[in-house]
Parts: structure tokens; sequence; C-alpha cells
């Protein structure tokens, strides 16, 4: 099934100016919605709709494909829905494109995971349903005042208290996913048509970005699903199939240092283990390349003595790593991707994978799978390669 999620973010919040771009736990707001929907596995496609150039660039910055949408439809009155139309038409008539379902997304719902999305997409098509939403348990009373002044229970009998396992379960809509067939939604104009189901999320991934103080107990709650997260082993952690080894290059092949000469040639520091490493892997057969946002001669000559594939100068690094591994047939799945700094953040996170170097910033060590013992330049690339090798499962694809 041909999925596509669409994030629509205005420019114009007026509860928090620029709040869509403002930074949490090391990334803009939006970039937390859209990592998620580019790690789900059954979304094939991810549009950001907007009105305002920055949000436009932080989403392409991130790995979102952008469209503008007209004024009139980025008040404060605009609905949701009529962006996610523009944005059905305008790739209709441009290419023709017409996804099964679409996934709607609220970037305001940072806590989102990948596994939130996956889980309302399947329950949309294994319920064979036209229409879904992610919600969470609600087991509260609630009361309304009438016209004299008097209160009066709205899901329960105020006469009779149940006990909660005699009640018929209800739920929340959490607002932060729903997932529609796209002919249905685009005859009814409204999220919610024809035969409707709920997928269930945790209830630690439900919260909304409404006011100033929801950025920090979001970051804490962040921080504390990050403590509480199970280790993982390398071998509950690496692809059961290994096919392919992207490397980010400063704070990873060298030790995030740069020495200037007086004559102001520049040189790096580097670890012979490591090139020993890739030399290893480069004879298993494993597909490598370096992908750096550094402009500077020293990375291609580095990347050319390790004969490495070498891209440089890359500030969006997850269009390139996506097209490298369509290029070879290899499933994004079935990569490892190493990085050490918040540009590596996107292409972690999409990858089978993500690796961090024992030195990496607090957030790609948050990211990654597997965090190593040794610290870039100093041994991380050869202690990941003796792991490859000692896994049994490198797949060669190269000839």
């Amino acid at each position: 099934m041909e999925v596509l999620a669409i994030i629509p973010a205005r420019g114009g919040s007026k509860g928090i100016p620029r709040k869509n771009v403002l930074p949490l736990a090391g990334k803009p707001l939006i970039a937390h919605s859209i990592h998620a929907a580019l790690a789900a596995t059954r979304v094939t496609r991810v549009v950001v709709s907007t009105d305002d150039p920055e949000i436009a660039a932080v989403a392409k910055q991130y790995g979102a494909e952008v469209l503008m949408r007209p004024d009139e439809l980025a008040g404060d009155i605009a609905r949701s829905e009529d962006a996610l139309l523009h944005v059905l038409e305008e790739l209709e008539r441009a290419e023709a494109y017409r996804p099964d379902a679409i996934a709607f997304l609220q970037c305001t719902s940072p806590l989102t995971d990948s596994d939130d999305i996956d889980g309302t997409l399947a329950a949309l098509d294994t319920q064979q349903a036209d229409s879904a939403l992610a919600v969470v348990p609600f087991h509260y009373f609630l009361w309304s005042q009438q016209a004299d002044g008097s209160a009066d229970g709205i899901n329960h009998d105020k006469s009779f208290r149940l006990m909660r396992q005699q009640r018929q379960p209800e739920f929340v809509e959490t607002g932060a996913v729903y997932a529609m067939r796209t002919e249905g939604f685009r005859t009814a104009g409204f999220r919610f048509f024809g035969k409707t189901v709920m997928h269930e999320i945790p209830v630690e991934h439900w919260q909304e970005i409404d006011e100033p103080a929801d950025f920090r107990i979001a970051e804490e709650r962040m921080a504390r699903m990050a403590r509480q997260r199970p280790a993982r082993t390398a071998r509950t952690a690496l692809p059961a199939r290994i096919a392919a080894l992207v490397m980010d290059f400063d704070g990873v092949l060298t030790d995030d240092r740069l020495f200037v000469s007086t004559s102001g040639e520049e040189s790096v520091a580097c670890s012979r283990s490591d090139g020993m490493g890739i030399e290893m892997l480069r004879k298993a057969g494993l597909a490598m390349t370096v992908i750096s946002k550094e402009q500077n001669a020293v990375v291609a000559a580095r990347c050319q003595k390790l004969k490495l594939e070498c891209s440089h100068g890359i500030d969006t690094k997850l269009p390139l790593f996506r097209r490298w591994l369509e290029e070879r047939g290899i499933g994004i799945a079935d990569a490892i991707y190493i990085g050490n700094d918040i540009n590596d953040l996107p292409c972690m996170e999409a990858a089978g994978c993500a690796v961090a170097p024992a030195d990496a910033h607090p957030a790609a060590l948050a990211a990654a799978d597997i965090v190593l013992e040794h610290s870039g330049g100093r041994g991380a690339i050869r202690e990941l390669a003796d792991m490859l090798i000692a896994s049994g499962r490198i797949a060669a694809t190269q000839g």
C-alpha cells in the first residue's frame, strides 16, 4: 500500500510564536514528527505542508519533502483537512501521484514514534477500515455544569459509581496520528468517514505542545524514556542482514579536532586501526560510503587513501543516504549508519541500526542503538568492524 505521510505546519502560531521550529531536545519541534514518519515502515513518502520559508528549510534539512501552501490555507481558522487536500491535488497535478492512503501527523506531538504511526496504518489496513486514529485509554469521570449551576455526570451515572473493571472502555483521541483511505477522504473532506477504527498507543507518547511549559515537560519525558529504554546488545541491535555501512567523517573517522598550520593548511587526526577495520570490512564485501557535511579537501584525501566512496559538503544527508542505498538495491533496514552529532540524527533514525562513538553529542547518543566504547578517530570504526565481522551477518554486495 502506497502511504503518504503529511505533516501540516503553519508559520503563524499565536500561543507560542515560531513553535514548530523551536528547539526540543536538540532539534526543531517539527523534526521529531519528520523522523518518526521517515522511520515508519508503512510510510513510503513524507511531505510537510507549510506557508513558512523557515519551516520549509528545516523540514528539508531533516529529510522531508515540502509543498508550500497558499495563504488562504494558512490562517488561524484554516482546516488541516484543506491543507491535506491541497497536497494531494498538487502531487496529482504535478506527478500523477495518487497514494492509497495518507497518514496525517501533527508536529505538535513530538513524543509520537514510528510504531504509533505504523500501528494506526496497520489498523486501517488489517481491519479494512476507511479511517483510523491513535488513542489512549481513558478512565476518568467527566462532569458538566447545568444551566442551574448543578453538576451532572457525562460518562457515568452520578448516583451509582462503577469500578473501572465494570465500566465500558473509553478512549481519548491523542491528536497525533490519523490514517485515511485517500479516495474516501477526497470524497468526505474530513478525517473521519466510513468505518473508523482505533489504535491504542502508550500513554507516555501522548502530549501536545500548546504552552511554553510543554517544551520542558516533553524534554523531561524524553530523557526519562531514554533512560528506561532497555539496553540493546549488538546481537539484538544489528540488522539480521548487514548490507551497508554509511559513515560521517568528523567525529567518526577523526577525533573531531582540526589542526591549522601557519600557512592555513588544515589537517585532522585519524586512527590507523580504523583504517584496518575498513579494510577488513571491504574484504568481507560490505558496501561502504562516507557522507560528510564538511567541505574540505582533507575529507576526500583521507577517503581516497582508505578506498572509500565519499560525498562531502552535504548539508542534508538523509536524501543522499536513501538514494545511495536505492542505487545499490539495499534496503534501509539492512544499513548501519554511524554518526556523532545532531546533523546525523535523520540518518541515524532512518537506518536499520544507528551507531555512535563514545564521545558523540548527547542527542546522537540517545538516538543510537549501539554506543561504542571507543571515541571517534580513536578506534571506534575498528571496534564496529570487529563487531560486524563477529556477527556473521555481513551480506556481500560488492563485486
